[in-house]
């Protein structure tokens, strides 16, 4: 097997397993690339990613990059002289950054392609109650996750797992994946697979607007969107003129004569009112709180007060 030459390309923990994984492999990492360092608290210092850090634990060398279409960072992949770059969980690279390295870029993706292209493929699978989920390891190309498949791995989601759940799980089977999809480059023994792009789905970035529950949708539906967006940036509503967050939630029973939004107590349990049935609210929090429980919730508030 050639022992390769990498480039590392990463920012959050999510790609931290991948570096580890080939740190400890044949081949040699030659540089980590990562975002620059930022201050992460009031009047704090500037801190390196946390893929900075590790990579700075691990004696390699590294490159603040501030705009991938830089000559200055194109110049310094250059003097490296990379087999490889290895992207997980970086920024959109240009062609004139892909084309530099001898055999080509590759990159981990945390959705089976080509569902879920974009920068939330996690959290739009569970939204979509989505059965199973997994990896892909792909080449780069000039579009956003179009390339050549090298490989796949499938997990299925349970029904109460939140997106937190499913991305740790696979963080850590994703390096896995990525390791031995080095290797069969390094072997010579590839054979990238072309996507179906006609049944690509999209996974966007999540803002305000598109995180806020709407009760008229079913109980299932709006339980899939509480733990997709868990642990974040999480579900809301408003109660009353407050922001509520909904952190963990369990469909309930489907009859009930309330309106959607309304909250209802039965048996010293809380539930909402959605477009087919009841949801069980399992935890919650209004600003500056603690989290409640939906029995806490129920025993402190005013549940006349509707969701919407």
């Amino acid at each position: 097997m050639k022992k390769l030459r990498i480039v590392f390309m990463g920012s959050p923990d999510f790609a931290i397993p991948s570096l580890e994984a080939l740190h400890k492999s044949e081949h040699e990492i030659v540089a980590v690339a990562s975002n620059p360092d930022k201050r992460r608290g009031r009047g704090g210092k500037p801190q390196p990613t946390v893929v900075k850090k590790k990579a700075m634990d691990l004696d390699y060398p590294t490159i603040d990059v501030e705009d991938p279409k830089s000559d200055e960072f194109a110049e310094k992949l250059i003097r490296l002289k990379p087999d490889l770059l290895v992207v997980v969980a970086f920024r959109i690279l240009p062609n004139d950054i892909l084309s530099i390295p001898t055999i080509g870029s590759i990159n981990l993706h945390a959705s089976l392609l080509p569902k879920y292209r974009g920068a939330a493929p996690i959290h739009w699978a569970i939204i979509k109650g989505e059965e199973e989920t997994g990896c892909s390891v792909f080449f780069l190309d000039e579009k956003v996750d179009t390339g050549e498949i090298i490989a796949q791995f499938k997990t299925d989601i349970g029904p109460m797992e939140t997106t937190g759940d499913v991305y740790n799980r696979l963080k850590d089977k994703g390096a896995e994946l990525l390791k031995d999809a080095v290797d069969q480059i390094a072997e010579g023994t590839t054979e990238g697979k072309p996507q179906k792009h006609e049944e690509a789905t999209p996974a966007p970035k999540l803002f305000k607007e598109n995180t806020k529950i709407d009760f008229n949708q079913s109980a299932e539906d709006v339980h899939n969107l509480i733990r997709g967006l868990n642990p974040f940036p999480t579900a809301w509503c408003k109660f009353g003129d407050q922001k509520l967050n909904i952190h963990r939630s369990k469909p309930g029973p489907k009859t009930s004569n309330a309106k959607p939004g309304q909250l209802v107590d039965l048996d010293n349990r809380l539930y909402v009112q959605c477009g087919d049935g009841l949801l069980e609210l399992l935890e919650l929090q209004l600003p500056g709180t603690k989290r409640l429980s939906g029995v806490d919730f129920l025993n402190g508030y005013d549940t006349s007060v509707q969701l919407n």
